[in-house]
């Protein structure tokens, strides 16, 4: 038994630890649906999230994805040309269930080889996942709870992305911790499942492998990337707040269903509070149905995120942010950001095989 022990504590090669083999060997499942280097997705953040810094999360061994967002089916089309053009790695794309073109979109991914497509918003509309598939590209789904993850998997879905409450955007009511307690054990037999939210360090990232996951999903650690667009002031933004800046928006009438979006709290959140009212009173006099009155809601967003990530409003504009922003404290290169979490991935890995 002592020498088996020993075995396992010896390292695996020169200069190579037996957490960073444990490392590689828990993210292989992960890595290799993706088609990368390591199993760490770039979360889709609209506006940010475009041709330069999902290239460049590619190009340093992770998983670039594409935001599409509110884009238009040309601007997609050119988004993913423009990626391509930067990268020869993999790639994905990450569209909206509620987006009116979603066919269409999905049909500009198909023409264009992108092997993984994110569907974010809600469930699947029917026939997506199917015409998804048509063109040979995997299906990520996010699963917000148990019962749905379930569901997700019996419709077809390749992967699953279990995001917190902690995450940046949009955002459900359950943190994390408590979602990957709750579905890893029962389904990360079956796909792989990425977890999302609050992750900030590598430490996290190891404990959630250890876990079960096939990988993680990071969003807000990339923003201040020096390959990333963002306007300086939305990156100053990043770099002062901590993660109690970092509030969940409110939701001011229970008829009207708004996803909440957690930002950095300024004068923008009052904006949205403004447009929420003028949505429901519409709503009220019978001048929008509930599918256009939430497609106003998600403009509104793509509106006022990009006031913020472009033009540098980080006043009125949405600065979109998960509670990990505490933990972004520097503007630095996408193959550091990934260098450093990897290196403390394996260095935790490495302390409990002590």
């Amino acid at each position: 038994m002592t020498d088996t022990l020993a075995a396992d504590r010896a390292p695996v090669s020169v200069g190579v630890s037996v957490g960073a083999e444990r490392l590689t060997r828990r993210m292989a499942r992960g890595a290799a649906f993706l088609g990368s280097e390591v199993a760490i997705l770039g979360g889709a953040m609209s506006w940010v999230s475009e041709r330069n810094l999902v290239a460049a999360i590619s190009n340093a061994g992770g998983f670039g994805v594409i935001a599409c967002g509110a884009m238009t089916v040309d601007l997609l089309d050119r988004e993913i040309a423009a990626t391509k053009a930067l990268t020869t790695k993999p790639f994905g794309v990450n569209l909206i269930t509620m987006h009116p073109d979603l066919m269409d979109l999905i049909a500009v991914c198909g023409r264009h080889g992108v092997g993984h497509v994110v569907l974010a918003g809600g469930l699947p509309p029917k026939g997506s996942l199917e015409a998804i598939k048509a063109t040979g590209a995997k299906v990520i789904c996010f699963a917000p709870a148990l019962s749905l993850a379930k569901k997700l998997i019996r419709s077809g879905v390749d992967a699953l992305v279990v995001e917190g409450m902690e995450a940046g955007g949009h955002i459900g009511p359950v943190s994390t911790s408590v979602l990957a307690q709750e579905i890893l054990p029962e389904v990360a037999d079956q796909v792989p499942v990425f977890v999302a939210g609050g992750i900030g360090r590598g430490e996290a990232i190891a404990g959630y492998l250890d876990m079960g996951a096939a990988g993680v999903q990071l969003g807000t650690r990339f923003v201040c990337a020096t390959e990333s667009i963002a306007h300086a002031n939305f990156k100053k933004a990043f770099i002062r707040a901590s993660a109690r800046d970092a509030v969940a928006s409110v939701q001011i009438d229970p008829r009207l269903p708004v996803i909440p979006v957690r930002a950095l709290k300024n004068a923008g959140g009052e904006l949205f509070t403004a447009k929420q009212r003028e949505v429901a009173q519409a709503l009220d006099e019978g001048g929008v149905a509930m599918a256009e009155a939430q497609l106003q809601i998600e403009h509104y967003w793509a509106g006022a995120l990009r006031r913020a990530v472009i033009d540098g409003d980080v006043e009125h504009g949405s600065v979109m942010a998960g509670q990990s922003v505490g933990m972004v404290t520097r503007e630095e290169p996408v193959t550091a950001i990934i260098a450093e979490l990897m290196a403390e991935a394996a260095a935790a890995l490495d302390k409990r095989a002590a």
